[in-house]
């Protein structure tokens, strides 16, 4: 969908702005000359992205690293696929399913920079790397790279792989403030040997919201001949990169996070000529071995979550990448900045700019995080996860596009009050 076609479905439905403006598409083109960083802080443009969404009365929602829920124009449009899908039934499935899919493939392998002869739609990060981190060719001895701080399931996976096939897991752990990147590429270089396989990084840590050297990483593996695999979960369609660019053999993203795409969406990149060294999870017909599809085969899913993706993309360009990734900064450096030095306060993200986004974590000395994402949500309706292993201690904080600086001002009163309490 073009972006013309996209403003006319805004009008349709009748999303409006703030005030002064009369639709979502003159909100974009009133302040289209003003560039985005300097967007970032103006609240009234924001105020009009904000009407965009139905939001919950009932706290303050600073969790949106689980799931950014879709605006209700995404939202009105999946609800439409779905009755078109029903409405064609086994037809649209036989004869329109796949080109669609393709259509919706080569769009997202566009807005990962790629070909999209590397891309796959999957259902979800942890789908996208597991198949990678149980499909590699083990042998028993075999040794894989990772960080105490990366996603459970993905964790999980590898402790899996080392009952079934033997493979010695090494755990480094990332520093929640680190002084260099080269600090970090030496952190995982020192635990690769002769025997090294695989190693995984975080694109972005989920718990801190810390942004990794990765194409350093990657190119300090390929010298010693270790493949990467990275976990963009948190990455993709959040700040703006190309996955080529990167270097990495492997990217598992979920779209359901900051595409803001329906939930069961996710991406799967494999670098040309990878794909033969990964066995598939389900068999399907025989393939070329580098045929990236013969990964992707899960038999009968729900069609309609793809044809939304295009919506999501079409929001996400509507927008502007750049927009919503100085603003999501903005969010993150408004309420840090505020709580950073106060005494009591510990704030888990790296204070350069180079390496957060929107994500950040705080604690409060004397507090577990348990008890404190409590309080915030019992005392202050504010709405945030607890995190509390892997050297993070602290609730995670994650705005999104339609969070206000009132609403941020709120954590941030509550962050000195528990504090000083």
């Amino acid at each position: 969908m073009k972006k013309r076609a996209f403003l006319k479905n805004l009008l349709a439905l009748g999303v409006t702005a703030s005030p002064g403006v009369n639709s979502f598409g003159q909100l974009l083109s009133r302040y289209e000359h003003i560039p985005p960083a300097q967007l970032a802080s103006n609240e009234d443009f924001w105020a009009g992205i904000r009407a965009g969404y139905r939001l919950k009365p009932d706290y303050i929602n600073l969790e949106n690293g689980f799931y950014c829920f879709v605006p209700q124009e995404t939202l009105e449009n999946l609800i439409g696929h779905v009755r078109e899908v029903n409405y064609q039934g086994s037809w649209y499935m036989r004869n329109e399913r796949k080109g669609n899919k393709a259509a919706t493939t080569a769009r997202l392998a566009e807005l990962g920079g790629c070909s999209p002869e590397e891309v796959v739609i999957t259902r979800n990060a942890t789908e996208s790397l597991d198949l990678i981190i149980t499909g590699i060719h083990w042998k028993e001895g075999d040794e894989a790279v990772m960080a105490e701080q990366d996603y459970g399931a993905m964790l999980n996976q590898f402790k899996l792989a080392a009952k079934r096939y033997g493979v010695v897991n090494k755990v480094v752990s990332v520093p929640n403030l680190p002084q260099s990147d080269e600090e970090i590429v030496e952190l995982y270089a020192a635990a690769i040997t002769p025997r090294t396989r695989l190693l995984m990084v975080s694109h972005m840590i989920n718990i801190t919201g810390q942004i990794l050297p990765v194409r350093k990483i990657c190119d300090m593996a390929h010298s010693k001949g270790v493949q990467v695999l990275v976990d963009g979960a948190h990455a993709f369609a959040h700040f703006q990169f190309n996955l080529p660019d990167l270097n990495c053999d492997y990217y598992g993203s979920s779209l359901h996070k900051w595409l803001s795409t329906p939930l069961g969406a996710g991406l799967l990149y494999v670098k040309k000529g990878n794909a033969e060294h990964v066995w598939p999870l389900l068999a399907e017909g025989e393939r070329d071995p580098n045929d990236i599809h013969r990964l992707n085969h899960i038999g009968t899913y729900p069609a309609y979550t793809d044809l939304a993706i295009n919506d999501a993309i079409d929001y996400h360009h509507a927008i502007g990448g750049k927009r919503k990734e100085e603003r999501l900064r903005y969010l993150q450096t408004y309420w840090t900045s505020k709580v950073r030095d106060i005494p009591g306060v510990i704030v888990n993200t790296p204070k350069d700019p180079g390496r957060h986004c929107g994500i950040g974590n705080v604690g409060i000395e004397g507090m577990k995080p348990a008890e404190l994402a409590k309080v915030l949500m019992e005392r202050y309706k504010i709405f945030t996860v607890a995190i509390d292993g892997s050297n993070v201690h602290g609730c995670r904080i994650s705005p999104n596009l339609y969070t206000t600086l009132d609403e941020l001002d709120v954590l941030v009163k509550a962050c000195i009050e528990l504090a000083r309490a």
